[in-house]
């Protein structure tokens, strides 16, 4: 049974999953009905992504070339979230990445400096798919000197063009358990993205409402929020009973079925 959604204000969106599959040749799932009809209707939205790999010029282009009609400033993704939480944080600060090209340029946009060197005020962890061990060891030994660690999320997986592959949380852990530190995670499950669109969009979390294909992240992040959730099937979860006791509001099979709700 769907939620009632004729009263919520605010959308929020998962990305790879629900509206696309992959990266560099992405393949559209939906989301031009849906969004249109948001507009209509003249509700808000944010797509809430972990996608650390791109830009959100990239990922706007993606959309836009999918027809999907979401603007620049309402793309908050957990690589550019990082980058202002490590420049607030931290200042004018020097890292060392394990992470990729989207990644290290929203990091420079922010005015911080990446070093090679084993010292550096923090580390920060994205999705890399050339991970090495010389550059995992490499991390370890900056933390060891004193170095933070910041990843832009902690989620297993997330779903590439042909089904689920290893995200952030698999190398996050690694760090962590090679030097006895914790890391301070930004994106989903953290409650901190969810909390960042309520505050840019002045709404309550009662009148917000998350949709997404995981439940561990895109779910158990919006419970954390106090936002209500709706799984959508076309990701990595597929409402065959996972996620334990934390479950979704709703359940629905393409993202374009919620416009018939809104």
């Amino acid at each position: 049974m769907m939620i009632d959604l004729t009263g919520k204000k605010l959308f929020l969106f998962d990305l790879d999953g629900v509206f696309y599959r992959g990266k560099e040749n992405p393949i559209k799932i939906g989301g031009t009905r849906v969004i249109r009809r948001i507009r209509e209707r003249g509700k808000r939205l944010f797509i809430l992504t972990n996608n650390s790999t791109d830009t959100v010029t990239t990922i706007r282009s993606n959309l836009v070339n999918f027809d999907i009609p979401v603007k620049g400033e309402e793309i908050l993704t957990s690589g550019a979230l990082t980058a202002e939480y490590v420049a607030k944080t931290y200042g004018r600060a020097t890292y060392y990445l394990i992470g990729e090209k989207g990644l290290d340029e929203e990091l420079i946009k922010a005015g911080l400096k990446r070093t090679l060197s084993a010292h550096a005020d923090v580390v920060i962890l994205g999705l890399d798919r050339h991970l090495t061990y010389s550059k995992l060891d490499r991390a370890a030994k900056v933390v060891g000197n004193g170095a933070d660690i910041v990843a832009s999320h902690s989620a297993r997986v997330y779903m590439y063009k042909y089904g689920p592959a290893i995200a952030v949380g698999p190398i996050v852990k690694a760090l962590e358990y090679a030097t006895g530190r914790r890391a301070t995670v930004i994106g989903k499950p953290s409650p901190l993205m969810f909390q960042i669109a309520l505050r840019k969009a002045n709404c309550d979390k009662r009148d917000a409402v998350m949709i997404g294909d995981q439940v561990e992240t895109d779910i158990v992040g919006a419970r954390k929020a106090g936002v209500d959730s709706i799984l959508v099937l076309t990701g990595v979860d597929k409402g065959d009973g996972v996620g334990g006791r934390i479950k979704p509001s709703s359940t629905v099979s393409n993202i374009d079925d919620l416009a018939d709700y809104i």
